[in-house]
């Protein structure tokens, strides 16, 4: 079977800073890819050309056989993508706020009832579906905001950076939404700097610095390659600097 997500030879440069140097990997159903790196490394700006919302200067994006640009809506379609930033209405419930965002994707009434009810156990929300979303705490927004993501069965998830901020309990309750969707099929593409959630999530690990990808592979592979004792001894040895401040 051909990979969900290929990616080859992505360029992004923002005035004179090359942001994107060449970036090429690819992610197959059912696997978790890390893109590692710290802030300003070139994640985001990756993961938005894989996902057609900023225009590339150079390279080349297939989601599930597609093409994917900025104006091809249906190529589009495959991919689920949660931001950094939240994109949820307070004022609305969990339910609500799902069944909103269904809307939008053109899920018909029995489609909606059923992938809410879907999303909001994989995402462990059920209990407070029905509580205004300004009530919940960071980490169940920012479930709810991967739950978004999953409402149209996307081929392809792309997370960026999503436990930024939480606390260690949501952050986990994040990690154990995730690490379901494997088993689901969905291919995962998901940005962190941070080394345990790599470690604990990733079935490959994509190592960025500087927009340029410097190694890749699985957790093992690339601490044996450097001959380093854990993840960030590998990051230390490939680029002499802390992977967070």
């Amino acid at each position: 079977m051909a990979p969900v997500l290929t990616c080859d030879g992505l360029a992004k440069a923002f005035g004179e800073i090359q942001a994107v140097r060449g970036v090429g990997f690819d992610i197959e159903s059912g696997e978790t890819y890390g893109l590692l790196g710290p802030n300003g490394a070139g994640k985001t700006t990756t993961i938005s050309m894989v996902c057609g919302i900023i225009e590339r200067d150079a390279g080349d994006v297939v989601v599930a056989g597609q093409p994917v640009s900025p104006r091809d809506v249906a190529a589009r379609a495959a991919i689920g993508y949660v931001p950094q930033d939240l994109a949820i209405y307070p004022d609305l419930t969990g339910r609500e706020n799902l069944d909103f965002f269904a809307r939008i994707q053109g899920l018909d009434r029995a489609a909606r009832k059923r992938r809410i009810a879907e999303v909001l156990g994989v995402v462990g929300l059920t209990d407070r579906a029905d509580d205004r979303a300004e009530e919940y705490s960071g980490g169940m927004k920012r479930r709810l905001n991967i739950g978004i993501g999953l409402l149209h069965e996307p081929r392809l998830l792309v997370l960026d950076e999503p436990t930024v901020g939480v606390d260690p309990q949501s952050r986990n309750a994040i990690l154990e939404s995730i690490e379901q969707l494997g088993g689901e099929g969905i291919a995962v593409l998901y940005t962190t700097h941070y080394m345990e959630e790599a470690a604990r999530l990733c079935d490959r690990i994509g190592i960025i610095d500087e927009g340029v990808l410097i190694a890749e592979g699985t957790r093992d592979q690339l601490i044996a390659d450097a001959g380093q004792a854990d993840l960030e001894g590998v990051f230390l040895h490939l680029t002499g600097k802390a992977l967070r401040d």
